[in-house]
């Protein structure tokens, strides 16, 4: 443990992370917007309102059908501390494409603005709303998924398992790519099969401190659903497709979480992307393709179309 796991510096340096993120927002959403040109950008804007403030949704839709689509709530990576609703542009449009899906891009609040639980209360909020107001905007309600990718994955499964407790069945899968799940062991603790994984121990302090400060909170079902703590029975939670990077120091609690999920009958599927470390899929096309692909087809399988 270094400074950075104490939160007044934690923060410091996650306010400095967003600062710079600011300042190369317009590069990089023109390269995102450049990435995976096969897959047309048919987008407009939403506000959502929730408990923790408006969230900011981009609309992804799909080629005209027959019939409203099914609606996938996206939820990006960055920490729970930054902001990267754009760099989840192609895969947004990749999906909404090849799942013939309406795909919502969710700019939901972050840390350390906003530390836990508000980002996993907002997400399940957001989900809630998705649900409601298809027939509004031109989706089907009743046919619903949740994922995302890192921070995000792990807010998709804090919004399948409110979901659960809720007693409401409104996500019909949920997808965890490379995602935190056991937030009670420190990044530099995790194992990694490469010498110089993507995800470094100073990274873990300044996000976890950032965003759970409280290191009690740590084990909490929302933020650790694969550590200790958390033993609850999760059958009837939506199935879920969980992705594994090889080489990401998260590939052994994503394995884990997977197993608690085929234990209560409720997942649909463990695929490891071999030779991979952590967000593989913001550099390499070839590797998006094949992965957003794999997910279009579980979420075509999960949210058949009535009739």
């Amino acid at each position: 443990m270094t400074i950075l796991s104490r939160p007044p510096f934690a923060r410091l340096v996650a306010r400095s992370m967003q600062a710079g993120m600011a300042l190369a927002a317009g590069p990089a959403t023109r390269r995102a917007h450049a990435r995976l040109p096969e897959y047309p950008r048919r987008t407009e804007a939403l506000t959502v309102p929730t408990s923790y403030g408006p969230a900011r949704v981009t609309v992804h839709r799909p080629a005209p059908g027959p019939r409203p689509p099914a609606v996938y709530v996206n939820l990006h990576g960055g920490g729970f501390v930054l902001g990267w609703t754009e760099v989840d542009d192609p895969l947004c449009r990749a999906l909404a494409a090849e799942a013939g899906a309406v795909v919502l891009n969710v700019g939901y609040a972050v840390a350390p603005q906003h530390p836990f639980p508000a980002p996993a209360r907002q997400a399940h909020e957001i989900v809630r709303w998705a649900a409601a107001h298809g027939g509004e905007h031109g989706w089907d309600g009743s046919r619903l998924a949740v994922g995302g990718q890192s921070a995000g994955g792990a807010l998709a499964a804090a919004a399948a398992r409110l979901d659960l407790e809720a007693g409401e069945s409104l996500v019909g899968l949920q997808v965890l790519h490379y995602a935190p799940l056991d937030m009670t062991v420190a990044a530099g603790d995790k194992p990694s099969v490469v010498d110089r994984p993507l995800l470094r121990p100073w990274m873990g302090e300044v996000f976890n401190s950032s965003y759970l400060p409280d290191p009690a909170e740590r084990g909490h079902r929302l933020a650790s659903p694969a550590g200790p703590r958390d033993t609850a029975d999760l059958t009837g939670v939506a199935p879920a497709l969980v992705v594994v990077a090889e080489h990401d120091i998260l590939c052994e609690e994503g394995r884990r979480y997977a197993r608690r999920l085929d234990g209560a009958g409720a997942l649909a599927a463990l695929h490891e992307v071999a030779g991979r470390d952590h967000g593989y899929d913001v550099g390499d096309d070839d590797a998006a393709r094949e992965t957003y692909r794999l997910i279009a087809s579980h979420v075509v399988q999960a949210l058949p179309a009535p009739g």
